[in-house]
């Protein structure tokens, strides 16, 4: 019995010295699903995340960014509901016909109701019609580098027109929102709104339920038919790192946030690689009137920080404000360049400058 034991013993020690951080613990049920650092844009997991699929309300996440792109300065203008909402079903903010709303109101309903009547009532304010701001919301996919995506509709039922788009394509379209509309994690990340219209009063909650559950979460948008499944994008912060996840068709979509976020916040840290208040180069390469325009930091392992290498690569061309380049790498890999800037003016800026003042000077003598 002893012996036993102690043999169970050392196939566990070599297991887990195998695959450390307990990665084995960490499960994944989805058909779909990417982790991705926002800041960054390092993907650190992936799972067939480039496989088209059905994506249910996280439509709707389109369907805010084209909001606030064409319609974001008039946020409390009142918008009229027309007949499109009559057509509507599934999760609704029980918009009345005729009832006037304010837009920003709308969009709150759009993402915590997951409201499709108000996606319509959106479509049509924006761009007179749910045909041209389904165009709109399939412009804006290929223009921020969604290559995978197709939208129908700006809602995400698909019985009659359906929208396709992949794990990956959805965090591109996340991070892109979260980095350039703070509005997006104000609303997407609100746990209660409540409003008036010109006949009646709403209470709305957020229906994704990691909003209430796990308390680093700064943002989440959930989905769900029977045809595309359960769906979640959701973003959370801890410890300076921000990140995102998006699991499609998965029943333990909640759950498995959370398992992944405690995962990759225990194992990984936000390494500021590049201080441009502190960098320094040898003298050798250049004098002390050389500085950097951005810091860099990364997510990384402990074992990763170790195998980061840097090196920099000087310009060794004449009259240019760009001294040379700093080149990081991970493992071989570069990950990220960044330029060394002169603080002095050009030598080709400083001798047409002596030119003039020359010029003036010999004018008035």
């Amino acid at each position: 019995m002893q012996r036993r034991f102690l043999l169970f013993f050392f196939l566990l020690l070599i297991i887990f010295t195998a695959f450390p951080n307990n990665i084995m613990a960490l499960t994944d049920t989805s058909k779909s699903s990417i982790v991705m650092d926002i800041d960054s844009g390092r993907i650190l997991r992936e799972k067939d995340s480039n496989t088209e699929r059905l994506i249910a309300s996280t439509t709707k996440i389109m369907t805010l960014l084209i909001a606030l792109t064409y319609a974001g300065d008039k946020l409390d203008e009142k918008v009229e509901v027309g007949d499109e909402v009559l057509k509507m079903y599934g999760t609704s903010m029980y918009l009345t016909m005729g009832e006037k709303v304010r837009f920003i109101d709308l969009l709150y309903g759009l993402m915590l109701r997951s409201g499709n009547d108000a996606s319509v009532v959106i479509a049509k304010y924006v761009a007179g019609s749910i045909d041209n701001f389904v165009y709109l919301m399939n412009e804006k996919a290929l223009e921020i580098g969604m290559q995978n995506t197709t939208y129908k509709n700006p809602h995400g039922l698909d019985e009659e027109t359906k929208n396709y788009s992949t794990a990956y394509d959805l965090a591109v379209l996340t991070r892109y929102l979260y980095l350039n509309y703070p509005m997006y994690k104000k609303i997407a990340g609100e746990k209660y709104y409540d409003f008036k219209s010109d006949i009646k009063s709403y209470a709305l909650i957020n229906r994704a339920k990691i909003i209430f559950d796990y308390k680093n979460t700064t943002s989440a948008k959930s989905g769900y038919t029977p045809s595309a499944g359960k769906s979640l994008v959701s973003t959370a912060t801890k410890d300076n790192m921000n990140l995102l996840i998006v699991t499609i068709d998965d029943e333990d979509t909640y759950i498995n946030h959370e398992k992944m976020y405690e995962y990759y916040f225990n194992n990984y840290k936000n390494y500021l690689i590049l201080d441009k208040e502190n960098f320094k180069v040898p003298k050798s390469l250049f004098s002390n009137n050389y500085y950097l325009k951005n810091n860099f930091s990364y997510p990384l392992t402990k074992e990763e920080f170790k195998n980061i290498k840097t090196k920099i690569i000087v310009n060794d061309k004449d009259n240019s404000n760009v001294l040379g380049t700093v080149i990081i790498s991970l493992n071989n890999k570069v990950i990220h360049e960044e330029k060394i800037y002169s603080k002095e003016k050009s030598k080709k800026s400083e001798s047409l400058f002596k030119k003039i003042i020359n010029f003036f000077k010999n004018i008035f003598t």
